[in-house]
């Protein structure tokens, strides 16, 4: 396997900006077997049917982050992916569903605001590593949910093939197969 570098970087243009627009949560391994072209891009899935997503809206406090860790005694090298939400209000119906996150390994699709989408978790899943419940103590306070998410890949998260008008509503909208079915 070459290790040498193929490409330089220019310095861009500065048009772009942070944040988080929505979580889309898919129950670990519904979509079956990605397609990934030879930049990494995730094109398409093979599903047998319609892949059952939940969207969270976010806004706000929230970030996604990736860390390389590379050894070269071990020669090993892996990316720790990080999501880390705020979920404003409490309700009966986010207790139950954020239970159900914190007890499986979902594969979580990030949608930023400059249209990106990216696969986190795609070959191992997802876990809830803490996160919080609480009504806050002053009246300006968070009444609501924060959750934190890892997971361990051999690759960064993988770019999904989506234009950033598809990310607005269903980054999954330019698969040639695979379709998705969007609950919010």
């Amino acid at each position: 396997m070459a290790c040498n570098l193929s490409a330089g970087r220019a310095l861009p243009c500065k048009d772009v900006v942070g944040g988080i627009k929505a979580v889309y949560f898919a129950n670990f391994g519904t979509f079956g077997n990605f397609t990934v072209d030879s930049e990494n891009v995730i094109t398409d899935f093979d599903a047998a049917s319609a892949v059952p997503i939940y969207k969270y809206d976010l806004k706000g406090e929230n970030s996604f982050e990736q860390t390389v860790n590379s050894s070269r005694a071990t020669g090993t090298t892996f990316y720790e992916q990080t999501l880390t939400i705020t979920l404003t209000q409490l309700t009966k119906e986010d207790n139950e569903q954020l239970k159900l996150l914190a007890y499986g390994r979902p594969q979580v699709t990030v949608v930023d605001y400059n249209g990106n989408a990216f696969m986190m978790g795609k070959k191992y899943g997802a876990d809830a590593s803490g996160g919080t419940i609480g009504t806050g103590t002053a009246m300006g306070d968070l009444s609501g949910y924060t959750m934190t998410l890892v997971a361990q890949e051999n690759l960064p998260a993988n770019f999904i093939k989506a234009t950033p008008a598809s990310t607005a509503t269903n980054p999954f909208a330019n698969m040639s197969s695979g379709t998705v079915s969007i609950n919010p």
